[in-house]
Protein backbone atom coordinates (compact mmCIF):
# COMPACT_ATOMS: atom_id res chain seq x y z
CA UNK A 1 0.00 0.00 0.00
CA UNK A 2 1.39 3.23 -0.64
CA UNK A 3 0.30 6.13 1.19
CA UNK A 4 -2.17 8.81 -0.05
CA UNK A 5 -2.99 12.02 1.69
CA UNK A 6 -6.79 10.40 1.01
CA UNK A 7 -6.34 7.93 3.32
CA UNK A 8 -7.52 8.21 6.80
CA UNK A 9 -5.16 8.92 9.74
CA UNK A 10 -6.28 5.27 11.29
CA UNK A 11 -5.32 3.94 8.05
CA UNK A 12 -2.11 5.58 8.11
CA UNK A 13 -0.81 3.83 11.21
CA UNK A 14 -2.27 0.34 10.89
CA UNK A 15 -0.29 0.29 7.53
CA UNK A 16 3.02 1.77 9.33
CA UNK A 17 2.41 -0.93 12.15
CA UNK A 18 1.67 -3.45 10.29
CA UNK A 19 4.65 -2.46 8.59
CA UNK A 20 7.18 -2.40 11.99
CA UNK A 21 5.74 -5.74 12.83
CA UNK A 22 6.71 -7.58 9.37
CA UNK A 23 10.04 -5.73 9.94
CA UNK A 24 10.59 -7.17 13.69
CA UNK A 25 9.47 -10.62 12.31
CA UNK A 26 11.82 -10.35 9.16
CA UNK A 27 14.66 -10.04 11.53
CA UNK A 28 13.66 -12.66 13.70
CA UNK A 29 12.82 -10.38 17.12
CA UNK A 30 10.17 -11.22 19.31
CA UNK A 31 7.54 -8.61 20.48
CA UNK A 32 9.24 -8.35 24.56
CA UNK A 33 13.36 -8.51 23.31
CA UNK A 34 12.37 -5.66 20.60
CA UNK A 35 10.47 -3.79 23.44
CA UNK A 36 13.14 -4.43 26.11
CA UNK A 37 15.80 -3.09 23.75
CA UNK A 38 13.71 -0.07 22.84
CA UNK A 39 12.77 0.69 26.15
CA UNK A 40 9.02 0.00 25.98
CA UNK A 41 6.52 -1.87 27.62
CA UNK A 42 5.17 -4.46 25.65
CA UNK A 43 1.85 -3.35 25.92
CA UNK A 44 3.14 0.12 24.11
CA UNK A 45 4.46 -2.16 21.01
CA UNK A 46 1.68 -4.02 20.60
CA UNK A 47 -0.40 -0.70 20.40
CA UNK A 48 2.29 0.37 17.67
CA UNK A 49 1.70 -2.81 15.78
CA UNK A 50 -1.69 -2.59 16.01
CA UNK A 51 -1.98 0.46 14.33
CA UNK A 52 -3.47 2.40 17.40
CA UNK A 53 -2.04 6.06 18.56
CA UNK A 54 1.14 6.68 20.17
CA UNK A 55 3.38 8.55 21.41
CA UNK A 56 6.27 9.56 18.52
CA UNK A 57 9.01 9.26 21.23
CA UNK A 58 7.91 5.75 21.58
CA UNK A 59 7.88 5.31 17.48
CA UNK A 60 11.17 6.73 17.13
CA UNK A 61 12.74 4.19 19.83
CA UNK A 62 11.13 0.98 17.55
CA UNK A 63 12.91 2.95 14.25
CA UNK A 64 15.78 3.14 15.93
CA UNK A 65 16.57 -0.47 17.52
CA UNK A 66 14.97 -1.93 13.81
CA UNK A 67 17.64 0.16 12.19
CA UNK A 68 15.74 2.63 10.13
CA UNK A 69 15.83 5.79 12.06
CA UNK A 70 18.10 7.19 9.19
CA UNK A 71 14.97 6.91 6.81
CA UNK A 72 13.35 9.83 8.41
CA UNK A 73 15.89 12.00 6.60
CA UNK A 74 13.44 11.14 3.66
CA UNK A 75 10.34 11.72 5.41
CA UNK A 76 10.86 14.92 6.34
CA UNK A 77 13.76 16.26 4.93
CA UNK A 78 15.67 19.67 5.99
CA UNK A 79 14.45 22.60 3.73
CA UNK A 80 16.53 24.64 1.51
CA UNK A 81 17.41 28.56 2.24
CA UNK A 82 15.72 30.71 -0.18
CA UNK A 83 17.52 32.87 -2.39
CA UNK A 84 16.12 36.00 -0.42
CA UNK A 85 17.30 34.37 2.99
CA UNK A 86 20.91 33.96 1.29
CA UNK A 87 20.50 37.52 0.18
CA UNK A 88 20.11 38.57 3.69
CA UNK A 89 22.95 36.22 5.18
CA UNK A 90 25.25 37.71 2.76
CA UNK A 91 24.52 41.22 3.58
CA UNK A 92 25.57 40.46 7.57
CA UNK A 93 28.99 38.72 7.06
CA UNK A 94 31.91 40.47 8.83
CA UNK A 95 34.63 41.40 6.66
CA UNK A 96 36.90 42.78 9.15
CA UNK A 97 38.07 42.85 12.79
CA UNK A 98 37.31 45.90 15.09
CA UNK A 99 39.10 48.02 17.27
CA UNK A 100 38.53 47.92 20.77
CA UNK A 101 36.30 51.00 21.73
CA UNK A 102 39.49 52.70 23.93
CA UNK A 103 41.31 52.66 20.42
CA UNK A 104 38.62 53.77 18.31
CA UNK A 105 38.12 56.82 21.17
CA UNK A 106 41.79 57.75 21.27
CA UNK A 107 42.51 57.72 17.42
CA UNK A 108 39.39 59.74 17.29
CA UNK A 109 41.06 62.47 19.78
CA UNK A 110 43.52 62.93 17.52
CA UNK A 111 46.46 60.43 18.27
CA UNK A 112 47.72 58.26 15.62
CA UNK A 113 46.62 54.85 16.44
CA UNK A 114 49.90 53.24 16.53
CA UNK A 115 50.63 54.96 19.42
CA UNK A 116 47.01 54.83 21.01
CA UNK A 117 48.11 51.98 23.15
CA UNK A 118 45.00 50.66 25.83
CA UNK A 119 46.48 50.72 29.21
CA UNK A 120 46.45 47.42 31.13
CA UNK A 121 43.57 47.44 33.61
CA UNK A 122 45.14 47.49 37.52
CA UNK A 123 45.52 44.14 39.55
CA UNK A 124 43.53 43.24 42.16
CA UNK A 125 45.33 42.80 45.22
CA UNK A 126 43.96 41.50 48.81
CA UNK A 127 43.70 44.07 51.64
CA UNK A 128 44.36 46.85 49.26
CA UNK A 129 42.84 49.75 49.55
Amino acid sequence: MKFSTTFSDAAILQELGQRLAQLRLNRNLLQDALAAEAGLSLRTLTRIESGEPSQTVNVLRVLRVLGLLENLEALVPPPPVSPLQQLQLQGKSRKRASRPAKLTKLAKAGEPAAEAVAEPAPTWQWHSE
